[in-house]
């Protein structure tokens, strides 16, 4: 149960950086653990650590409830239709890739079209690119509007009768604006694809319903929702996922093994080789509970007065450049993406740190759209529920100083 005055709920946040209390902004790549998930995994590890689905003794069958309790908790949680339909694996980076060389070297062929958006987190797109070369398939993708939502006529033209996979973020991890998904989805089923969403930035910030979206497949990171690092979901829907060959072999994924042949187990398991990580899958269930007790209007809430607050101080600075802070469809989440001016994002970030302010700076693992955007890197700060106006106080007081310590005024 989330406390009365939550931030007391993450003992990180109670600690200070180079003797300032802590101004964590960097949500986006990964949020702090409450002491409930941090009690969770201690819990499994001191009281029923384990292999699940191997031992015929009572400590692994503890282990194994541990394990397929937390499998039920993410189905419900993104309401997926099967419990079977919800992989785990270690971080939404290697689910990306279970569909890119499971389902993709699978079903591309020769002459077919893979489109992605220009938004993509390097995770939803790298992959497949390496499946367009092994299969002589042709890379395509969607461009943004000038307010940084993706290009409606791009939808409809670019995803074509050759079209056989459409990857797209549900939340671009620079920009922070939520895509209109159902519509991408909608299209690519229109021609015969799949479309695969990249959740990452979504699922931790807003209620996720797979089966509205109606996506093929959806992949996201424990870490960014509270739960320990090492712990990852794929979704996928069964009729897929029971057509894929597996993407690791090994130990828990097979149904039996002679010398020649091999025949593989059922969903789930076909594509959880080897032991898993049980102690994060118990965290990431402790994470769920954790939110579905905060709500996630209440998340959406506090994200939207962050920005409110926020974005007119930092228009009001006239070396600030922002990105993605204009469009009219309100469909930002809290992530703010900016560059102050004459100041490599690097040393904005150095600047902050020295001050207690954490946010973070770089290319952020989308170098596509950073070309597209003509930056080589930007500063980014990105809200959550923890985060509080005296958080942004401390943050726009720091970026003040900025300027005056590289000695430009």
């Amino acid at each position: 149960m989330a406390s009365k005055d939550f931030r007391l709920d993450f003992p990180l946040l109670q600690q200070k950086m180079n003797g300032k209390p802590l101004t964590y902004l960097d949500n986006g790549a990964t949020t702090q653990k409450p002491e409930s998930v941090v009690r969770s995994i201690c819990g499994y590890y001191g009281g029923c650590n384990a292999n699940p689905h191997r031992g015929a003794y009572e400590l692994s069958v503890k282990a194994t409830d541990v394990y397929e309790n937390a499998r039920v908790k993410v189905q419900h949680f993104i309401n997926a239709p099967k419990s079977n339909e919800i992989i785990f694996t270690k971080n939404a980076t290697e689910a990306l890739n279970l569909v890119a060389y499971s389902y993709g070297l699978t079903f591309v062929q020769p002459g077919d079209e893979i489109v992605l958006s220009i938004a993509e987190h390097h995770s939803n797109l790298v992959p497949w690119q390496m499946v367009a070369r092994a299969k002589g398939a042709t890379l395509k993708y969607i461009y943004l509007e000038p307010d940084g939502n993706l290009s409606d006529e791009d939808i409809e033209t670019k995803v074509t009768e050759k079209t056989k996979i459409v990857a797209v973020t549900h939340v671009s991890n620079v920009l922070g604006l939520v895509n209109d998904v159902r519509k991408v989805v909608d299209k690519a089923h229109s021609v015969g694809a799949v479309c695969v969403v990249d959740g990452s930035q979504s699922v931790a910030h807003m209620a996720v319903d797979v089966r509205q979206l109606d996506c093929d497949f959806f992949a996201f990171s424990g870490h960014k929702l509270l739960s320990p690092m090492g712990i990852g979901v794929l979704y996928g829907k069964e009729a897929l996922l029971d057509k894929m060959p597996p993407f690791l072999r090994g130990g828990d994924m097979i149904d039996y093994v002679t010398e020649q042949e091999t025949t593989f187990a059922e969903l789930p398991q076909k594509f959880e080789a080897g032991t898993q990580n049980v102690g994060g899958a118990s965290g990431l269930a402790a994470a769920i509970e954790y939110l579905e007790d905060f709500t996630f209007g209440r998340i959406e809430a506090i994200e939207q007065e962050l920005l409110g607050y926020a974005l007119p101080q930092l228009r009001e600075l006239p070396y600030i450049e922002l990105y993605g802070c204009d469009s009219a469809r309100n469909n930002k989440t809290g992530i703010i993406t900016f560059n102050v001016k004459d100041v490599h994002p690097h040393d904005v970030s150095t600047i902050l740190d020295a001050q207690g302010v954490a946010i973070r700076a770089g290319h952020h693992c989308a170098q596509p759209l950073m070309q597209y955007l003509g930056q080589n890197a930007t500063c980014r700060a990105s809200f959550y529920l923890y985060n509080t106006k005296e958080d942004v106080d401390r943050w726009i007081a720091a970026l003040k100083t900025v300027r005056n310590v590289m000695r430009l005024e």
